[in-house]
């Protein structure tokens, strides 16, 4: 009995938070509501299981790339003598592992000191070029999974964008370090320390310099993978959730590799390697986790049952019409068209759904692109021209013309008639039965 009422409350929450017809309308209500759904959608994707085999495959990939990408991260910063300052991050990544996590990362800077690019030859270092520009194409696919994009950037901008944040990414870093020094130690920070609260306030802010900067490079990585635009207060929100996620994963890995001396005992030998694969799992999960985050926060109409919505012919007919009668009335009046982005979030539903109606119905030519970045929809011909009925046609149709290799006689000319005029005939009408010879026909049966 218990557990009936539990599932009927887990029900009725899933539909406040899914199916609401008059969601909360004020602060903070609204952003407790918003933050449910959010959290709802991202716990769904976890338990569907797209995010952990991303996040395994990405393990994978790192264990082959990552003294490639050292190697390349670490050329600029070589080059320039600075290459020292880096090292406390990599030691910082694997301090969770203990000691054995700090001797992991002085074998990879051991490998990484003894790679000389210069001497690969031309061979040996497209390879390891492929090798990194594979590393980050994976971590794009999985980024585009997650934000519904269906197309990657274009191979020259892969080895354009990639190389240069690769390389100049880890220099940028190592310039904040240098600069963010260099204002604590200055003499106006000094004589500031000594006064109340300044002091106090300086000392904080010193201590959690490392903090911010994951902050910043979770940030980053949201803004600038995914091959879509990211709005900056989503990525800044859920990079500060990563961070802190990633803060909190540490302490608690680090317990539990304190505590783990039985399966070291057990594994012997295996024992770091198994520990590494476990921590780089962790560290992708969180960082996916914080991508879908910020792809629920800028598009809450995405937050649906299932990850990938089902397009039943009433919703694409419904979502159609509506697109249809919000482009056609601000034209109407004169108004500024709308853009296709605040069409999706006043519709409320996910977006695939509606990119996908509205491209049926540009490809129809019933709606067309304008603005200055095409992202604003109006009617692509007169508004006398355009009927419900061409609206719904445009929707059914089934454009890769599968409905051509149905068998001919499969459905017959009659049937699709009276499917087009009248939808209350039954079959027995259509098949020339009536109720005495259907009743004995089912009586026999």
């Amino acid at each position: 009995m218990a557990s009936i009422q539990i599932k009927e409350r887990l029900q009725t929450a899933e539909t406040w938070i899914l199916a609401n017809p008059n969601p909360p309308q004020k602060w903070p209500w609204t952003w407790l509501y918003k933050t449910g759904r959010s959290v709802y959608a991202v716990a769904r994707d976890v338990i569907s299981g797209q995010l952990t085999l991303h996040s395994m495959s990405l393990v994978y990939t790192t264990l082959l790339s990552i003294v490639p990408l050292l190697a390349l991260s670490f050329s600029v910063l070589k080059a320039m003598g600075v290459h020292q300052r880096m090292e406390p991050i990599l030691f910082q990544f694997f301090e969770p592992m203990g000691p054995q996590g700090i001797e992991v990362a002085e074998q990879i800077l051991g490998f990484v000191d003894n790679m000389k690019v210069g001497v690969l030859g031309s061979v040996g270092l497209a390879l390891l070029v492929y090798t990194v520009v594979s590393l980050v194409q994976k971590i794009e696919r999985s980024f585009n999974m997650i934000w519904r994009v269906p197309e990657m950037r274009s191979m020259a901008q892969r080895f354009s964008n990639y190389l240069s944040v690769i390389m100049v990414g880890p220099l940028l870093m190592v310039s904040a370090i240098g600069v963010t020094a260099t204002i604590f130690s200055s003499d106006a920070v000094q004589q500031f320390m000594m006064f109340e609260p300044f002091g106090s306030l300086i000392v904080f802010f010193s201590r959690f310099t490392p903090f911010f900067l994951v902050v910043g490079a979770f940030t980053f990585v949201y803004v600038f993978i995914p091959n879509t635009r990211v709005k900056f207060r989503y990525a800044f929100i859920a990079g500060l959730v990563a961070g802190v996620s990633w803060q909190a994963a540490g302490m608690l890995f680090a317990s539990f590799v304190a505590g783990s001396t039985k399966y070291a005992a057990i594994y012997s030998g295996f024992a770091v390697g198994i520990i590494l694969l476990i921590w780089t799992y962790l560290n992708w999960m969180i960082l996916l986790l914080g991508a879908s985050l910020a792809f629920y926060m800028q598009n809450p109409g995405s937050v649906a049952k299932r990850q990938n919505v089902q397009l039943a012919p009433e919703l694409q007919e419904r979502v159609g019409l509506a697109l249809m009668w919000m482009v056609a009335k601000p034209f109407s009046r004169g108004e500024p068209a709308p853009q296709q982005e605040a069409l999706e979030y006043e519709l409320r539903v996910p977006g695939e759904v509606t990119r996908s109606v509205s491209d049926k119905l540009i490809r129809a030519g019933l709606l067309s692109l304008a603005g200055r970045n095409g992202d604003q929809l109006v009617p692509g011909k007169a508004l006398e021209l355009i009927t419900v009925g061409s609206v719904l046609k445009t929707v059914r149709c089934d454009e890769d013309r599968v409905v051509d290799r149905l068998p001919a006689g499969s459905v017959p000319v009659q049937l699709i008639d009276v499917a087009g005029q009248r939808d209350d005939v039954s079959f027995a009408a259509l098949l020339g039965i009536d109720n005495g010879e259907g009743q004995a026909a089912t009586a026999k049966t």
